[in-house]
C-alpha cells in the first residue's frame, strides 16, 4: 500500500512540476536573426516588449517579437538577466554610488557583470532600448565604478574617446566645470 502512496506522490510532483513548465512562450529575434524563445513571464520586465505584446495577435501562442536594435550576444545576456530577476527583484543602487559597487549588489549580479567592456556597453544600449529600468541602473553603475577617481585622459583611453578638443577649448571647458573637481 505505500509504495501505491508513494507512486501517486511521484505523478503529483510530476504533474506540478509539468504544470509549472506549460506557460505561455514567445519569440525574441535578435538584429543578426537569432531567435530564442523565452517564457514570457521572464521578459515582461522589459517596458517594449510589455508594449509590443499588447499589440500582438491574441490568437498567436508564441508570438515572434523582432528586435531590430539588439544583436543576439546582448539579447541572450538580457534574458539570463530576466531570468534570474523576473520574481527576483534586483536591490537597488544608490545614486550617486559612494562606496564600492560590488558592496551593493548580489553576488549573481556580480558574476553576471564578470563581462567584456564591449559587450556591457551593447548591455547598456539593449536595457535602454527594452526600457529594463534594473539592468540599465546596474550596468550604468558598473561603468560608473569604472571610471570612478580617473583622470579625463583615463577614461578617454579606457574608452577609445579621441579628444576632439583645441588645448584651449579645453582649458575653458576645465576652468569653467573647476567646481565638479573640487567636489
Amino acid at each position: 500500500m505505500s509504495d501505491k502512496k508513494e507512486e501517486v506522490k511521484k505523478d503529483v510532483k510530476k504533474e506540478d512540476k509539468k504544470e509549472e513548465d506549460d506557460g505561455s512562450y514567445l519569440v525574441l529575434e535578435s538584429k543578426d536573426k537569432k531567435t530564442f524563445k523565452v517564457k514570457r513571464d521572464f521578459v515582461l520586465m522589459s517596458g517594449l516588449i510589455k508594449d509590443l505584446l499588447d499589440v500582438v495577435e491574441e490568437d498567436d501562442e508564441e508570438p515572434k517579437i523582432p528586435l531590430p536594435n539588439v544583436e543576439s550576444k546582448p539579447l541572450k545576456k538580457v534574458i539570463d538577466y530576466c531570468e534570474h530577476h523576473w520574481n527576483n527583484k534586483a536591490q537597488q543602487i544608490e545614486k550617486p554610488l559612494k562606496g564600492k559597487l560590488e558592496d551593493v549588489i548580489s553576488k549573481w549580479d556580480k558574476s553576471y557583470l564578470e563581462i567584456e567592456q564591449a559587450l556591457l556597453i551593447e548591455l547598456i544600449m539593449a536595457a535602454n532600448y527594452l526600457n529594463i529600468k534594473d539592468l540599465l541602473d546596474l550596468t550604468c553603475a558598473k561603468v560608473a565604478s569604472m571610471i570612478k577617481g580617473k583622470s579625463t585622459e583615463q577614461i578617454r583611453e579606457m574608452f577609445g574617446i579621441e579628444n576632439d578638443f583645441t588645448p584651449e577649448e579645453e582649458e575653458k571647458i576645465r576652468e569653467e566645470n573647476k567646481w565638479c573637481e573640487e567636489a
